[in-house]
């Protein structure tokens, strides 16, 4: 996928890879970093306004309206998402139905029952599409069309190159954590249905009836990705709304009370004296800044990563929506 965006390892590690905490800490780190130089570097009069009590009641009075506010605000979207699973007995039903049948075609696409497991049920169909890319170049390896052989084997190593390598990254992934959601993003499936389709009409004439089946069987294959893919895209979203409302209830509570601490008890004599030429009120008023902000930075790398899954998986058919793809 990187090298298909053209995009740094950096990047794709904050926007994706990295833990949702880790990327938290990155974020407290940096503003916790930048408060203090900027107090420290800007003009003097902004360290002795620093230490008056005005100030450190006036900023943190408003943390705590806006840790309030942004805690119940961000809880109420993860229940108002989560609601969508609500429902009367009735769509429940249509629910299960559907996802039988989906389960049963899928049982007859693998040829045994489907797993349970997300990143074994996706493993399997990405399988699937391999053998029968396997099975396509074997079968028109006896073409005489030299042009059409080509553009088979090449198209086929793709494709099998790319399906080995989400196999290993599916195998042994556990759902809930990106890791299943992270692999199933590297099967560009949606370019492989363009393929297919773009082989069965440029070597219509050259295809023998076989071989037109062998291309349509790797497009059923391919196409039965994209609804599954979809389906544990949803779940772990789902997932990760749930996990962020948790969080931010977990981290609002201390950011509460470190506001609250400072609103009533801090002072301008409270932290008298400097460390490492920064006066001690900077680094505590910056420390307390930084932890009374914890909630919405962790909002931001939850919605980092789901907003940038959700802008790479916006077509489920064989559209491509980014110019590095063209």
């Amino acid at each position: 996928m990187r090298e298909r965006a053209d995009e740094s390892r950096v990047k794709l590690w904050l926007l994706l890879g990295a833990s949702r905490l880790q990327v938290t800490a990155v974020l407290s780190l940096g503003v916790f970093a930048a408060f203090v130089a900027a107090v420290t570097l800007l003009p003097q009069p902004v360290v002795p306004q620093l230490r008056t009590g005005d100030t450190i009641e006036t900023m943190f009075s408003t943390m705590i309206g806006a840790i309030i506010t942004g805690t119940t605000l961000v809880v109420t979207i993860g229940q108002l998402v989560l609601s969508q699973e609500n429902g009367p007995l009735g769509e429940q039903r249509t629910r299960m139905q559907n996802s039988m049948d989906f389960r049963d075609f899928a049982e007859e696409l693998i040829g045994s029952p489907s797993p349970a497991d997300p990143s074994a049920f996706l493993r399997e169909l990405v399988g699937v599409a391999r053998d029968r890319a396997e099975a396509l170049r074997e079968r028109t390896a006896e073409n005489d069309d030299d042009e059409l052989r080509q553009e088979v084997e090449e198209f086929t190593d793709s494709l099998t190159s790319n399906a080995e390598a989400v196999r290993d990254e599916l195998d042994g992934a556990e759902f809930g954590s990106f890791d299943v959601t992270f692999a199933a993003l590297d099967f560009n499936y949606g370019w492989k249905i363009f393929q297919v389709e773009r082989i069965a009409s440029e070597y219509e004439d050259s295809l023998s009836e076989e071989e037109l089946g062998l291309l349509d069987d790797l497009k059923t294959a391919l196409s039965m990705f994209g609804p599954a893919r979809e389906h544990v895209k949803t779940l772990y979203f789902e997932w990760e709304l749930v996990s962020l409302s948790q969080m931010i209830l977990y981290a609002a509570i201390p950011a509460l009370v470190v506001a609250g601490v400072m609103l009533t008890v801090v002072d301008a004599g409270t932290f008298p004296g400097a460390t490492l030429a920064v006066p001690n009120a900077t680094w505590a008023v910056g420390a307390a800044f930084t932890a009374t902000l914890v909630p919405f930075l962790l909002f931001t790398s939850y919605v980092l990563r789901i907003v940038t899954v959700a802008k790479r998986t916006l077509a489920i058919e064989p559209l491509i929506l980014r110019d590095s793809q063209r």
